[in-house]
């Protein structure tokens, strides 16, 4: 394709500024703040080289002697939003810190709600998700087992909080569309569901509602979902 390198390249192992001429104008630092910028008040489609040029009060063309293909842009932003993690001094209790990084990392995705779209292993040894997951591997020193495990373990609690994240994200957005209130839409869902089970078509969806009709409380299951993760590699579980 017309404009993308003959090779694949690693954004990192690349010179800041390719190419000869005056001292460059722009840190990568400050072309990924400006992306981020756009994304956190414009969304990830609004994010172009074009687009991040202008912030920046630079030429479009000049940008790329920064920043050769958009995907390397995406990274630029990955990182920079990694680098917002806290890393404290692991308490010793393995499972109360990968609690806290997981929290933690949903505070981030909402304060930053394209970055859901951006989670890759592709973006993840980056400078700063190196940093974050070398502080996760050192909150899970007290946790036996080989090292591969432990990254299955990281990676099994980012992948429920995207996903959780994501389904936040959309909720709120199609909430927002609506020309009527999220309760006015639950409850005509739910009698419509009722009449459904009413019929005796569906016993043991019949039998799940009997169980339990009350409300789900999303945060329990968010919570549940995150210890039971930690159950599967817990030696004493």
């Amino acid at each position: 394709m017309a404009g993308r390198a003959a090779e694949p390249h690693v954004i990192w192992a690349r010179p800041e500024r390719s190419g000869r001429g005056p001292r460059p104008a722009y840190s990568r630092a400050d072309i990924a703040a400006a992306a981020v910028r756009i994304a956190d008040e414009e969304g990830l489609d609004a994010v172009s080289m074009r687009r991040v040029a202008a912030e920046l009060g630079c030429g479009t063309m000049s940008l790329y002697n920064y920043v050769p293909r958009k995907e390397d842009l995406h990274e630029l932003m990955a990182d920079a939003v990694a680098g917002e993690h806290e890393l404290w001094e692991p308490s010793g209790d393995w499972r109360a810190d990968m609690l806290r990084v997981a929290h933690q990392t949903r505070d981030l995705m909402h304060r930053h709600p394209w970055l859901p779209r951006l989670m890759s292993p592709v973006y993840g040894f980056s400078p700063n998700a190196l940093r974050y997951l070398e502080h996760c591997l050192a909150c899970l020193d007290p946790l036996p087992g080989p090292q591969g495990a432990k990254m299955e373990l990281i990676a099994m609690l980012n992948g429920i909080v995207t996903t959780y994240v994501s389904n936040e994200l959309a909720t709120a957005e199609r909430t927002r569309s609506l020309p009527w209130s999220q309760e006015q839409e639950n409850a005509v869902r739910i009698a419509y569901l009722q009449s459904r089970i009413a019929t005796g078509e569906y016993p043991r969806m019949a039998a799940t509602f009997m169980e339990d009709p009350g409300p789900i409380d999303l945060e329990a299951v968010f919570e549940r979902a995150l210890t039971r993760v930690l159950d599967g590699f817990d030696p004493q579980r």
